[in-house]
């Protein structure tokens, strides 16, 4: 059962851009956007894992996917930075 809003969308959907109130927003500036960094786009995939493995993951709660994606990340990274090290050691 989904909650009701409490939001009066109505309202919401009859306001123009002039009715909006930005001053408590900051400015974007061009340093912003140097500063961004890339996010790799995400793909649904259908993986099969152990139960206890899931069950583990899905211990902390809600995010269970996400952290899935940041320990393989984790892996990942650290195997790649580890064959940087030993090709540059076999030249």
């Amino acid at each position: 059962m989904k909650k009701q809003s409490k939001t009066d969308w109505a309202r919401i959907d009859a306001m123009t851009d002039e009715d909006i109130d930005y001053a408590d927003i900051p400015e974007l500036g061009d340093d912003l956007f140097e500063q961004a960094t890339f996010v790799p786009a995400k793909q649904l995939v259908t993986i099969r894992l152990d139960a206890d493995v899931v069950a583990w993951l899905k211990r902390n709660g809600r995010g269970y996917q996400t952290r899935t994606n940041k320990i393989l990340r984790t892996v990942m990274e650290s195997q790649e930075k580890s064959a940087k090290k030993r090709a540059s050691v076999t030249r």
